[in-house]
């Protein structure tokens, strides 16, 4: 700010700038602010060159580990096996229930307008041509599956519960307290353990066999007119798989539906009378330790491994076939129906079964109900003391099927590895305390 001064007349006069005292004082804190605040940024800019400069140390990877590949990095130590549902309350659905009510009210808006419900191969009751070789090769696989089994009992021995449903494959029963089973409290939950069978290892899901699937319905009082067959046999029949003694009848017209009404299925065909052969026994578990005799100890381990493999086709081939076909799960109890629609056979015991009148609440089925894997624990020392409950924490588990393969020689497959907990080091039940 500019001020003229006068000194001792009008002919002296100064001409000068300088700022009063209120503007000298804001200029002052305007100077210190902004000296302030260039300190400020130039410690935060060390601050962030120096974590720029640790992220970037710690991100790196050490010489040995560049190599690695992302899978390889990325491979869980370990996993839990999936929770075991209580069995006062209904399974879950596998497929969300809002889409179910979305799709039934689709059908049903068609239904009203009085427009068929358009349906694909096999809902519309004809058979998928790419689908007929994977039955074939899942029916092989089951065959292999239950000779190979039926084999490996003879030399390796597999316990069970005489009380509950736990199975075990060592040379000796655990010692973990976790029987259920009557009398457990008497027993401070021990098990009793006797010698396990086939069935203990494939469980024995099974299923009505029907000649037609989308003719009449299963009744409660016609029930005994049905055959009881394996639901991996009967799946793999009504996919396209030909058995003289299980026949089943080849639609050449799809059927035709308006909702939930069947319109046109063809008409109802009596089933023919299937031939007396024994063929259907590579089939099923029943007596097939006394089918096949005791391998030789030089063939246990390749029988090991064509078991193991034979497991891993039936899976991969039971998911694939159960995208297309139906099959339905009872929520409450393991029955398990092939077909479009479940039976009427009032046959369910679980739950609530008296508010149902005894009948089964069908939903989708998941290939866990359909082909259970039946976990047990993994023993890394077949040889060695018995498992413990005081080390329970450090045991993994695997399939009945894989853990008896693999004592018997078979190698283990990545899969399974995460869930055997292999890379985890099992202590001594005297230091067992101090691991965190």
């Amino acid at each position: 700010m500019e001020y003229v001064l006068s000194v001792g007349g009008p002919s002296s006069t100064i001409v000068g700038s300088f700022s009063t005292p209120r503007q000298h004082a804001r200029d002052k804190m305007s100077s210190l602010f902004f000296d302030k605040c260039h300190q400020l940024q130039c410690t935060r800019e060390r601050c962030w060159t120096q974590a720029l400069k640790t992220s970037i140390f710690a991100c790196q990877t050490p010489a040995h580990d560049r190599h690695y590949s992302k899978k390889r990095l990325t491979r869980p130590q370990n996993t839990d096996l999936p929770p075991i549902l209580p069995k006062n309350k209904k399974k879950p659905y596998p497929i969300p229930l809002k889409k179910i009510l979305e799709t039934s009210r689709a059908d049903r808006k068609l239904a009203e307008k009085g427009i068929e419900k358009p349906l694909e191969p096999p809902k519309n009751g004809l058979l998928v041509p790419d689908l007929i070789p994977v039955a074939y090769e899942v029916l092989d696989a089951w065959k292999i599956l239950i000779k190979g089994l039926s084999q490996l009992l003879h030399s390796v021995p597999v316990h069970a519960c005489s009380e509950c449903s736990e199975v075990h494959v060592g040379q000796t029963g655990h010692d973990i307290q976790n029987c259920h089973g009557p009398n457990s409290a008497e027993r401070r939950s021990f098990h009793l353990w006797v010698k396990g069978s086939i069935d203990d290892i494939l469980l024995p899901i099974e299923s009505y066999h029907q000649y037609d699937p989308f003719g009449t319905r299963i009744k409660h009082e016609t029930r005994f007119d049905y055959d009881r067959i394996p639901a991996i046999v009967e799946l793999c029949i009504q996919a396209g798989v030909e058995l003289p003694e299980y026949p089943s009848r080849r639609r050449t017209q799809p059927i035709r539906m308006l909702g939930k009404k069947v319109l046109d299925r063809g008409g109802i065909v009596p089933p023919p009378k299937p031939p007396h052969s024994n063929g259907v026994l590579d089939l099923d578990t029943h007596r097939a330790l006394d089918r096949f005799p005791l391998p030789v100890d030089s063939d246990v381990a390749d029988i090991a491994q064509s078991t193991l493999n034979a497991y891993e086709k039936v899976r991969r081939g039971v998911t694939k076939l159960m995208r297309k076909y139906t099959l339905k799960a009872c929520g409450y109890c393991p029955e398990v129906h092939v077909g479009p629609w479940g039976h009427n056979a009032k046959l369910c015991g679980e739950f609530k079964h008296q508010w149902r009148d005894g009948k089964h609440g069908w939903q989708d089925a998941t290939v866990d109900e359909v082909f259970p894997p039946n976990y047990v624990w993994h023993v890394q020392d077949p040889n060695g003391p018995p498992l413990k409950s005081s080390l329970q924490r450090f045991y993994g588990k695997a399939p009945v099927v894989v853990e008896l393969c693999v004592q018997a020689g078979a190698s283990v497959p990545r899969k399974y590895r995460p869930m055997m907990r292999l890379d985890i080091v099992v202590p001594d039940s005297e230091e067992y305390r101090l691991v965190a």
